[in-house]
């Protein structure tokens, strides 16, 4: 049988692991007198004399990361804040919106911080931050980073100044990847499988693992080179920061350990170490399976990633399902309700604390008035007829949610979460007829070229636009002339230099990183991997077989196998575990506990040879000849199953058409 991987890479596995050498030399641009006179006007229109953030950002520090640098363990650089210094110097940089450059200098700020009594929290390790709690006898871990290497490097920072003490719990308060992905750097599976660590999560956690980062993991890994922009080199023309950190870390080890222990519902309680702890639930919000922490005799409250120091995505960029903004803001004003009179601090999974409840209760309370004017005025305009892109033109925060730093557009923007929320009620259609059923965007945009008189003179008239600085329009029309004929070169300068210019004036990190993500790869062409980066094997011995089979149900090529019938029962004999995978009418389903009599085959195999099978460290037919898989029917009826799987390519294009 073929070696191929049954199941998708997590989120950011593959991120860094693309060749170093471009397809040809290409230097970001300056910027133009346009982009110089609206990022000058920024300065005018913001309170820039405020600097109460960065005593906030600085407050606790108890040492710094003096290297400020972390290395894997073959020595490789994987994180680096001292590539960033460039933010901290005096003067304008005039390649970079002076608002997004305040947020990113911010995020400068890194090494061990203390919160307040018994609560630490290691930032600029990683896009996250990384928190722990002191007990009795050792330590509560909240969210252990994107990658085993960060996690490890910010626990020997906690080790080096704290004492090293046992971690007795570690905390996911979310399904999403740079909060739990390097949980084996702070404890190993074996201390968990002994009872000495307690890991704990909400709800529905392993199960929104798999949905938002295995199903359409490839998607997602892609795209998050572009709104992360990890790729980018960091200067002035280049990546600055990701809004909510800097970056992810330029190579990442996965690591999954499944949790002990459920939060099941608002208002359940532990006491771990000695430390007491109260959940809210608040599924549907940052993350399908998420939840807030309050410490009460802390007198703290840890609101993961639903408030943050920026207003944050009601649909991710790089892809996820869509959150709900009015639950999302109701859930915030419950934690002031429940949790604000007993709060001192507020700390979160990103940017910096917040201390007193005067400021707690203003942060919370217009972070939440944020996202529900958003949600609401949507709908009233939306009510009224207007369209997804009328709305994202049209609605502006009022100036007192608008006029905190913490509201600003670093992360998402208001007319983009403006259009998400359209898309939670009404779906991506319009209402308009002619939006049902357009041609695809190849064959559109030849008609469009050649409705605007040819590829030559829709460049000339767009070349007009951009030395008017209508990059925004710029962008839009020479869009058509790439997607009609990609290799087109005068097109996709044009298009580069202005997604380049938009990147260059934009207040978001992420609308940033994509404009200048998606000028590079059209100068130089999309840089393929120069190694197959197989999946991670710690997440997928963790998960259950019922999200392996539902992954492997993605992957299946449908028109393929169509007019095929196959059905194969697996008995995992380690675990005792029975399964029957059956496809017909092109879908591959599976039932637990069951098998058929008179299978095309039937598999019997431990579930961690399964597991070195689907991570790619041995194959199936191999251990068939070893005597470790037996089998009655026909082997050939699997293999035939397993040629219908797809493999996916990371280095698909964006800015350019697919090719067929």
């Amino acid at each position: 049988m073929k070696k191929r991987y049954l199941l998708l890479p997590l989120v950011a596995l593959a991120l860094a692991a693309l060749a170093p050498v471009p397809v040809r030399a290409a230097e970001p641009g300056e910027a133009t007198e346009a982009t110089r006179q609206a990022n000058a006007a920024v300065l005018q229109q913001l309170p820039f004399p405020d600097n109460q953030d960065f005593a906030d950002a600085a407050r606790g520090r108890i040492a710094p990361d003096e290297a400020a640098m972390i290395r894997n363990a073959a020595g490789q650089v994987v994180w680096d804040m001292n590539r960033y210094k460039f933010l901290n110097g005096p003067g304008p940089l005039e390649t970079v919106n002076p608002s997004l450059r305040r947020q990113a200098t911010l995020n400068n700020q890194h090494g061990l911080f203390q919160v307040t009594e018994n609560v630490y929290q290691v930032r600029g390790h990683d896009l996250a931050n990384l928190g722990v709690i002191t007990g009795h006898t050792g330590y509560i871990v909240i969210d252990p980073l994107t990658s085993v290497d960060t996690a490890r490097a910010a626990m020997e920072l906690v080790y080096t100044h704290l004492g090293r003490k046992p971690v007795r719990a570690v905390i996911h308060s979310h399904s999403h990847a740079d909060h739990w992905s390097g949980v084996k750097g702070v404890v190993s599976a074996e201390e968990v499988r002994a009872g000495r660590v307690r890991v704990i999560a909400p709800a529905g956690f392993l199960e929104e693992v798999v949905g938002e980062n295995v199903f359409a993991g490839n998607a997602m890994i892609r795209r998050a080179q572009y709104m992360y922009g990890p790729l980018l080199t960091p200067g002035p023309r280049g990546q600055v920061d990701a809004g909510l950190g800097k970056s992810l870390p330029r190579s990442v080890v996965s690591s999954l350990i499944p949790p002990t222990d459920s939060v099941e519902r608002t208002g359940q309680t532990m006491t771990i170490d000695g430390v007491k702890m109260v959940f809210q639930l608040t599924a549907g919000t940052e993350a399908p399976a998420n939840m807030n922490i309050h410490f009460p005799e802390l007198r703290a409250l840890f609101m993961a990633d639903n408030c943050v120091a920026a207003l944050h995505n009601l649909l991710t960029p790089r892809g996820s399902q869509v959150r709900n903004a009015r639950a999302w803001s109701g859930f915030i004003r419950e934690a002031l309700e429940r949790f604000g009179e007993t709060s001192e601090v507020v700390f979160v999974g990103h940017t910096w604390p917040r201390w007193g409840q005067e400021n707690i209760a203003r942060f919370l309370r217009k972070q939440a008035d944020a996202y529900k004017y958003i949600h609401d005025q949507t709908l009233r305009l939306a009510n009224h007829g207007h369209t997804p892109a009328e709305i994202a033109e049209a609605i502006r925060l009022p100036e007192s949610l608008a006029g905190e730093w913490f509201n600003r557009d670093y992360y998402a923007t208001v007319g983009w979460n403006a259009r998400a929320v359209y898309q939670h009620y009404l779906g991506w259609f319009d209402g308009n007829p002619a939006h049902f059923n357009p041609l695809p965007p190849v064959a559109a945009s030849r008609k469009y070229v050649e409705f605007l008189g040819g590829a030559e003179q829709t460049l000339a008239r767009a070349q007009a636009a951009f030395d008017r600085g209508e990059y925004r329009w710029v962008a839009q029309v020479v869009n058509h002339v790439v997607f009609a004929d990609p290799g087109n070169e005068a097109a996709r300068l044009l298009q580069a230099a202005a997604l380049e210019q938009r990147g260059y004036q934009s207040e978001s990190a992420v609308f940033r990183n994509f404009y200048l993500f998606g000028a590079r790869e059209l100068r130089e062409g999309v840089r393929q991997p120069f190694a197959k980066v197989p999946p991670p094997a710690d997440v997928y011995e963790a998960l259950p077989l019922d999200l392996i089979f539902n992954g492997m149900a993605v992957r299946l090529n449908g028109p393929k196998a169509a007019g095929r019938s196959l059905t194969v029962n697996w008995h995992f004999t380690d675990t005792d575990e029975r399964y029957v995978l059956s496809l017909e009418n092109a879908v591959l389903n599976h039932a637990a506990g069951k098998q058929v009599p008179g299978a095309d085959c039937s598999v019997r195999l431990t579930r961690a040879l399964f597991n070195d099978i689907l991570t790619g460290k041995t194959t199936f037919l191999a251990r068939v000849l070893l005597g470790q898989i037996t089998y009655e029917g026909s082997i050939l009826k699997l293999n035939e199953l397993m040629s219908l799987l797809d493999e996916f390519d990371l280095g698909f294009n964006v800015v350019t058409p697919l090719e067929k």
